[in-house]
């Protein structure tokens, strides 16, 4: 009995066939996610993100990011009426296929401070950034955070010098002191201290220790102008890039530069959109070299950057701006390159939405090559995505990336072109793993089903068009 049966599961019947094919399939995803699955408990699992020359890695194999900013995250996690934005958010966000979002770690002094006074910190704030934290592990989404403003908004550099002026210990009043005044680099230093080692009160893990943060960010966008030799800039970044690798040694570090090329730089002529660029104490080989910093990060804001209005103009300057910077990360710096921050303005004479659809996409496109090529182009994170009902937290750059279909359609085509070279979908969500599979094996594609994001009562909630009918 045992013999005939045997011989009718691999015989004629075909019994084995789908077995065979289940068994495939299994490993298939397996393979496919492995750095990201849910146990059986429902909670999902991040490995490390290391550096491998010039690719990131996880899990030994090649990881690609299509990202985005929200920088208000934090800010509306401390209001429980607002708090669920924050979930909306990175679902969406997964939806799409995304898989690392950059946000603020910092809020020095302002309206729903994280840090009210130099080592004095609000607990409802602080557990705003754990819901963050834990609720992008829940949606398989890495954040990096960024640990301070050049410019003012949230308090920034200004704060930290007013801080020490108002306490009497401050050397001078220019907010560029944040770079070389002892009280401020003590402050700073406190405060990184303070955050790295937090341990999450959703999750019970240290930040130090949770993979799903990507990477520390320095501070957004360097500058130091007193100081055009740079030499400032560079002494700040060594020491605190020093700093933070003493304490967390398991997670990947970046400066936040905008890309500029500094004053004994020769692209200075060639590739900076202006001559001031130079002049602004940073540059990019100089400030991305160091061996404490991971990869090396460059902005795109070619409007607000030229005076040339002309986007014919514009797309040509973010072709040699990108492959400028990649070259780098390939020949010189030997690190990936990241493509943090990219936008187009509304305030531009005669803008049109095409327009920036036209500016995304070749932004896209250059990231993908470079994919492709195992070139140091490692992702790109658009600034910036809010969801609707938030104008209050919109500039002349933010979208709701849902309700201009074109728009969406690029960033879910680039998450599906980028899972495929790295042979991995970057998403668990399973409505974008059909998505990404139709479109490698149909000709003809269905069109892309848009999230519907909806307010019940104080909750945001994220559903997909397609379950919505039924």
């Amino acid at each position: 009995m045992v013999k005939s049966h045997m011989n009718r599961m691999v015989g004629g019947t075909g019994v084995l066939y789908p077995i065979i094919g289940f068994v495939f399939c299994v490993a298939f995803i397996y393979m496919s996610f492995g750095d990201l699955w849910i146990d059986i408990h429902g909670e999902t699992k991040l490995s490390f993100v290391e550096r491998n020359g010039t690719q990131f890695v996880v899990d030994g194999r090649p990881f690609y990011i299509n990202g985005w900013n929200s920088y208000w995250l934090m800010d509306h996690g401390v209001d429980e009426s607002s708090r669920s934005r924050i979930s909306a958010m990175l679902q969406a966000g997964a939806k799409m296929g995304l898989t690392v979002c950059r946000t603020w770690a910092f809020n020095d002094g302002a309206y729903n401070a994280l840090q009210i006074s130099p080592g004095q910190f609000d607990e409802r704030v602080f557990r705003s950034l754990d819901h963050i934290i834990a609720e992008a592990r829940k949606h398989g989404i890495r954040l990096i955070l960024s640990l301070v403003n050049n410019l003012q908004a949230y308090g920034g550099k200004t704060q930290y010098v007013q801080w020490a002026w108002e306490e009497g210990v401050g050397l001078s009043a220019s907010n560029d002191s944040f770079f070389y005044d002892p009280s401020i680099l003590h402050y700073f230093k406190n405060y990184v201290k303070t955050v790295l080692t937090r341990k999450n009160t959703f999750t019970g893990i240290e930040y130090r220790d949770d993979p799903t943060i990507f990477a520390w960010e320095l501070i957004n966008e360097p500058r130091c102008i007193t100081d055009a030799s740079g030499d400032t800039l560079q002494d700040w970044i060594e020491e605190m890039s020093t700093f933070v690798k003493a304490i967390d040694r398991k997670h990947l570090l970046t400066v936040g530069l905008e890309g500029f090329y500094g004053p004994k730089n020769p692209k200075r002529l060639t590739v900076n959109p202006e001559f001031w660029a130079a002049d602004l104490g940073s540059d990019f080989i100089r400030n991305s070299k160091i061996s404490t910093v991971d990869f090396a990060s460059v902005h795109i804001y070619p409007d607000h950057w030229s005076h040339n209005q002309d986007i014919e103009y514009k797309l040509k300057f973010v072709s040699k701006w990108m492959l400028s910077h990649i070259e780098d990360g390939d020949e010189e710096l030997k690190k990936p390159v990241m493509f943090t921050e990219f936008g187009l303005s509304t305030e531009n004479k005669d803008f049109d939405p095409s327009q920036r659809d036209r500016f995304y996409k070749v932004i896209l496109d250059i990231i993908y090559k470079s994919a492709k090529r195992n070139k140091s182009g490692a992702g790109t994170f658009v600034w910036q995505f809010l969801i609707e009902g938030m104008e209050k937290y919109n500039d002349d750059f933010g979208i709701v990336p849902w309700e201009r279909p074109s728009t969406y359609r690029l960033f879910t085509e680039q998450s599906c072109r980028l899972a495929r070279i790295q042979g991995a979908l970057p998403s668990q969500k399973e409505h974008l793993k059909k998505l990404c599979w139709q479109r490698r094996n149909i000709p003809n594609e269905p069109e892309v089903v848009l999230p519907t994001v909806v307010r019940l009562r104080s909750n945001w909630v994220v559903t997909d068009a397609s379950s919505s009918a039924n």
